[in-house]
């Protein structure tokens, strides 16, 4: 039924229901908002969330939720999520190979009369060969944790892969030495389709040439390029001035209008002396030159000028309108002042990236996109199946929890299995 008003947007929708100009700009209706990432083109003039989905959202989050909205992760995604995943599924036998980019979806040129349409070949380059089995995950103090780099000494001319700078991830470096052809019977039967909406018309060309629907999903499912950075600082909270306990708070200032003390994080990290507060701060970025360098460096401009324009507001003995105490940002190599790194300068030994391949870019939920997603379920394509937080999975929203259902309902197409009574907040027919 909440799908119904899915093409309006959620203040919309709220406006033609009573609630008060005051209601709609409060801090609360900002947070969904910006925890939704929910703006287009990254400019912060053009909001929107498909009200059927904000009220879902809200809903689930008050009425089905245990003990809080949000959980923090004891260390980072990719050692809490995906390198337990890796592990597992190893042990299970399951083969990967990585450093493969894939290139095309390959559709037959013609069918039998009565068949089907079904993917014929998959088409990848090869970035790099790998020396024996490659192992991606590093040990930090016990835990197997996802690098954010790789391990270029497991790699066929490694030395030389990484002094002429490639980037694996990067969109725009097209460099590969070879290329391999994947055929169905003879190498798989099925396909599971689990990249980022953003990267479907680059490796789903010829179906979107052919399919009028998946047309109509690259156009009107967007994305949004987001920034973040992460600083670690030498001082407490309370010496930074914030006297409440740790929090996730978003409806902030922008450009970085959510921010997350990470602070418990700090043990689990190498570090010679521990840090004292993390904090981590997020938000869109708008479109600009297609460059990721240049994109980057726009971030630390942004993020800069934040913490001397806007901090002070949360951090008040940490910085004063115009100005942030750097000096208190600390250096995994402990350089100190003396050796160059003082002043603004210190913000080089922090983190922050601009997340704008298309395969890292934040899926919206617009008002009237929503119809366009197409499901795990479709059987349009006899041996193909979508999973990902982009398609219509029941909770249509840019989260780990739609990643899920998404990947459940992707394995009942392939296996009817799970049932989809079986699957946690599926509620479609």
């Amino acid at each position: 039924l909440l799908s119904a008003i899915d093409h309006l947007d959620c203040r919309e929708f709220l406006r033609l229901n009573g609630a008060s100009e005051r209601a709609l700009q409060s801090g609360f209706v900002r947070a969904l908002y910006d925890l939704a990432l929910a703006y287009e083109d990254g400019d912060p003039l053009k909001p929107g969330i498909a009200a059927g989905q904000g009220l879902r959202g809200a809903m689930r989050m008050f009425f089905t939720y245990r003990g809080a909205f949000f959980w923090k992760m004891r260390a980072g995604m990719g050692d809490c999520v995906f390198a337990p995943l890796y592990e597992v599924l190893k042990r299970r036998g399951v083969r990967f190979e990585f450093f493969h980019r894939l290139e095309n979806i390959k559709l037959p040129e013609r069918l039998a009369p009565g068949e089907r349409a079904y993917v014929e070949a998959l088409e990848f380059d090869v970035q790099a060969k790998v020396a024996g089995e490659y192992r991606p995950l590093v040990d930090v103090k016990g835990l197997p944790c996802w690098p954010s780099e790789p391990d270029f000494a497991q790699l066929v001319d490694g030395e030389r892969l990484k002094a002429e700078g490639l980037r694996f991830e990067a969109h725009g470096d097209r460099r590969a030495v070879g290329r391999k052809v994947l055929r169905v019977t003879q190498d798989f039967d099925f396909v599971v389709l689990g990249v980022g909406v953003g990267a479907i018309p680059f490796v789903a060309r010829e179906i979107v040439a052919r399919d009028p629907r998946w047309q109509a999903m690259v156009v009107n499912v967007k994305t949004v390029a987001t920034q973040a950075f992460q600083i670690w600082l030498d001082r407490d909270a309370a010496a930074l001035g914030w006297s409440d306990p740790p929090v996730t708070l978003a409806g902030f200032a922008k450009p970085f209008d959510t921010w997350a003390d990470m602070t418990h994080l700090a043990p689990l990290e190498n570090w010679t002396a521990e840090p004292k507060s993390i904090a981590y701060f997020c938000n869109v970025l708008a479109d600009g030159v297609d460059d990721e360098a240049a994109m980057r460096a726009q971030v630390r401009e942004n993020a800069v000028a934040f913490l001397k324009r806007d901090m002070h507001e949360l951090w008040p003995k940490a910085a004063a309108p115009g100005a942030f105490r750097f000096d208190w940002l600390l250096d995994p190599e402990g350089r100190q002042d003396s050796e160059g790194l003082h002043g603004e300068a210190r913000f080089a030994a922090q983190f922050w990236t601009a997340n704008v391949n298309p395969s890292d870019r934040y899926v919206l939920m617009l008002p009237g996109s929503l119809v366009h997603r197409i499901s795990p379920l479709d059987n349009t394509y006899d041996n193909l199946t979508l999973a990902g937080d982009w398609t219509d999975c029941g909770y249509n929203a840019g989260c780990v929890e739609a990643a899920v259902m998404s990947g459940r309902l992707a394995a009942h197409a392939l296996s009817g299995r799970p049932r989809l009574e079986e699957i946690v907040g599926y509620d479609h027919p």
